[in-house]
């Protein structure tokens, strides 16, 4: 791995104005500044960030990423953390990545220049190994939503798996057996997790999985609509719809409502997160309950401790366990 004075030796300046240029310091030529960079992307430097952030004194702030700060589901996990950061009077700096690695990286980047001094980071684009790295140069670095087994006890995470199992077993149980399956079209793990789950249901109570009772799309109202008009369109058999998410289990009520089919006699629907739409939208919606806010002030206390080299409370990832919340989109047919 190359070294600061590898980067200078290549640069042909000294370490001194190799360091002022790797930390944005004035008074550096135009000349440096090319003849550096041109030096760290052809070695394929990286400087520690850690050191970066340590340069000058702390801010006393918390860096998060989300993936987008107008989802109610990041909003309610900020909140969360905000109740945390302010009893131990810190302030918060927040970014979005949009589940895409170069937005995840550069606002990760943003946050370790900004000075601070514990992170928590809920990241879908960037890989195991970079994450890995970043957590050797932060210890106060704690993923949200996600497992990297090699920092496994700086994760926090659902068992996203179980959670679509349980809400397909619902159905099950209340005598469902042509069950849809409304899934989220990122690649990411929870999409993956869950539409697992759902299968898993399935095969486990000896139905048939049939790919026509499959539908995709943004993991949104929008989508949620689009996806349930799909199925409606193929004239399946189905009687109840398991969803990736709230929000698009919402855009399927709207679906069914606009087309005279009557939720739950007619189509039973289930959700996953359990966030507000679902007690506000007709009927009020069965889901799965994500315990976000729980799982988002346990992440900030764990990081606030590696931040402070206090020796954490437990020495393995921490996997919450999804809960199911029965309202009034199911019915039991049998």
């Amino acid at each position: 791995m190359a070294t600061i004075k590898d980067v200078a030796r290549e640069a042909g300046v000294s370490i001194a104005t190799t360091s002022r240029v790797i930390n944005n310091a004035p008074h550096t030529s135009q000349e440096a500044i090319a003849s550096v960079k041109k030096a760290m992307a052809k070695l394929g430097y990286r400087p520690n960030a850690n050191a970066r952030a340590l340069v000058s004194k702390s801010s006393n702030t918390i860096g998060v990423l989300v993936n987008d700060v107008s989802s109610p589901f990041f909003g309610t996990m900020v909140k969360a953390i905000e109740t945390i950061a302010s009893e131990q009077e810190k302030q918060l700096l927040i970014g979005s990545g949009y589940h895409d690695p170069i937005k995840e990286r550069n606002a990760i980047n943003l946050l370790i220049n900004s000075r601070c001094e514990s992170l928590v980071i809920h990241s879908k684009g960037l890989s195991d190994s970079e994450l890995t790295e970043l957590a050797s140069e932060i210890p106060g670095m704690v993923i949200i939503n996600r497992i990297v087994p090699a920092i496994a006890d700086h994760c926090i995470a659902l068992d996203n798996h179980k959670g679509a199992y349980m809400a397909t077993e619902y159905l099950i149980k209340n005598g469902h057996q042509h069950i849809g399956y409304i899934c989220s079209s990122h690649t990411i793990e929870d999409a993956d997790d869950r539409k697992a789950g759902y299968m898993d249901a399935l095969r486990d109570n000896g139905l048939e999985i049939r790919d026509e009772y499959i539908e995709y799309n943004e993991p949104n109202e929008l989508g949620g609509e689009q996806a349930m008009v799909n199925l409606i369109a193929k004239n399946t058999p189905i009687t109840a719809v398991a969803t990736y998410n709230d929000d698009m289990a919402a855009g399927c009520l709207v679906l069914l409502h606009e087309n005279g089919i009557r939720i739950p006699e007619d189509m039973s629907v289930i959700g996953f997160d359990d966030g507000h739409i679902a007690r506000y939208i007709y009927p009020r919606l069965t889901t799965i309950h994500y315990p976000i806010q729980v799982m988002a002030k346990e992440a900030v206390k764990l990081s606030l401790q590696l931040a402070n080299n206090e020796k954490a409370q437990r020495t393995t990832n921490k996997l919450f366990v999804p809960t199911l919340v029965r309202r009034a989109s199911v019915i039991n047919i049998k």
